[in-house]
């Protein structure tokens, strides 16, 4: 069978072959046949985890380890709690109907909240999948929600592949949720179901949605650290005044050594006074591993670069050619060509994106801007660009309807992003002199945007 690496994305081989492996697996537990090894690898690696606290895959059943008041008290203090409306807005309400659920579970694989289509929520009561539910893999062994958190990927699940019989009839995508400071996982994000919780798309909207839940929890810690900067929360309740910014300049080797992303459909390197424009999957590569400074194992680069999480040896492949096109493109300079083990940059590469984010979180919203040409590679769908692309979008939105002045606010408005943004527009009239000669285009463009929603 073939398969896809270690990743826990399912591979694109049929599924009746995935389903047959499974089952013949199940029947051959502790007869030494060679079914195991027919498993994905991932799905067997965590198998094998989940043997050892079950040895019986009939006994390994989720836990209630949460009453009702402890579960409120625990949801509410939770980081979780914040990004709930955005997962709601993603993935709930788009899919009440569609037979699928939705989960959101802390760090220890305990689910803390389940919503979505209220049928199935019956059924899969009554294998405890809901809130106050520890489902770790420790408890009910292999499970996307359980898996994903003891391996830090995305996991895909499909029926029998999941250790306890107790949840053959069921698959599931889950994707872990990482502090957007410290990196370290916060919880999980699942989807439950038929056969259409493990689709591609489904794996897409799940990444998207937790991409853009750490994009908000980001900006939150900005507003906040900002906010104490300025003083807000002061006892004096003495009026808040612009914090003084200190002047921010761009890097002297800014235009000299630099990967460009924002407005672009391929990457461009700026490297020794030339302007390379690379290919879709070298942008996409180069993009993550100037990222990752450490370095990144072929697994975790296909994980973050390739939608469908890839194959180490696709990635070796590309790697190789794309440390070929480096040495190519040196022009007299010393390489930038990628390491191994673990992938690596040879030094630091700027990324435009992140310029852009430290110049937001030290106020001056002017070079962001200046900087800023649009989103991250509109056109990627590497799982880790799609997040970036998500957290700049979201906080440059976020700063300037929050601190930034009239003309900056304005400048921020000609973006395509910003086009329909009626709250932004509505800010802009708010804050423009009564007599502003400027006042009549943002009228226009609220009416248009009220035109468009009619």
């Amino acid at each position: 069978m073939a398969q896809n690496g270690q990743s826990g994305v399912l591979p694109r081989v049929p599924a009746e072959a995935l389903l047959h492996n499974a089952v013949r697996a199940h029947e051959a537990l502790g007869a030494g046949s060679g079914w195991l090894e027919r498993l994905r690898p991932s799905i067997r690696e965590s198998w094998q985890r989940s043997l050892q606290h079950h040895s019986d895959p009939d006994v390994s059943r989720p836990e209630l380890v949460f009453d009702d008041a402890a579960l409120d008290r625990y949801r509410a203090a939770h980081p979780l709690a914040a990004v709930m409306p955005v997962i709601r807005r993603l993935l709930v309400e788009p899919g009440e109907d569609s037979g699928l659920l939705v989960a959101v579970g802390d760090e220890l694989g305990r689910l803390l909240w389940v919503d979505g289509d209220a049928v199935l929520r019956r059924r899969a009561e009554g294998m405890l999948f809901l809130p106050g539910a520890d489902w770790s893999e420790r408890t009910v062994g292999t499970s996307a929600p359980g898996t994903a958190l003891a391996t830090g990927s995305d996991v895909q699940i499909a029926g029998p592949e999941h250790f306890s019989r107790l949840v053959h009839s069921w698959s599931c995508t889950a994707v872990p949720v990482h502090d957007p400071d410290t990196g370290s996982v916060l919880g999980v994000v699942d989807v439950t179901g038929g056969p259409e919780a493990v689709a591609p798309h489904t794996l897409a909207l799940v990444r998207a949605a937790v991409a853009a839940a750490e994009a908000r929890l980001q900006v939150q810690r900005l507003q906040a650290r900002r906010d104490t900067r300025n003083g807000s929360f002061a006892a004096s309740g003495a009026p808040l005044r612009r914090r003084t910014r200190r002047p921010v300049s761009l890097p002297a080797n800014d235009f000299t050594e630099s990967l460009e992303l924002l407005g672009r459909d391929r990457a461009v390197l700026q490297i020794g006074g030339r302007s390379v424009e690379l290919s879709s999957r070298h942008g996409e590569l180069l993009a993550v591993l100037a990222l990752h400074p450490g370095g990144l194992t072929a697994e975790e680069l296909a994980s973050l670069a390739y939608p469908d999480g890839g194959q180490a040896g696709t990635v070796r492949a590309e790697m190789l050619r794309l440390r070929n096109l480096m040495e190519a493109v040196a022009a007299g300079t010393e390489p930038l060509v990628p390491r191994s083990r673990p992938y690596r940059l040879a030094r630091p590469l700027e990324v435009d994106a992140a310029q852009v984010l430290r110049f937001l979180e030290h106020g001056a919203y002017r070079l962001a801007l200046r900087r800023y040409g649009g989103p991250v590679l509109p056109r990627s769908e590497a799982p880790a660009l799609i997040r970036l692309r998500t957290e700049v979008s979201a906080v440059l939105r976020q700063a300037m309807l929050s601190d930034a002045g009239a003309d900056t606010l304005l400048q921020y408005l000609h973006l395509p992003e910003a086009e329909h943004d009626a709250e932004a527009w509505q800010l802009a009239l708010r804050v423009l002199p009564p007599r502003s000669p400027r006042r009549a285009a943002v009228v226009a463009a609220l009416e248009r945007i009220e035109r468009d929603l009619a």
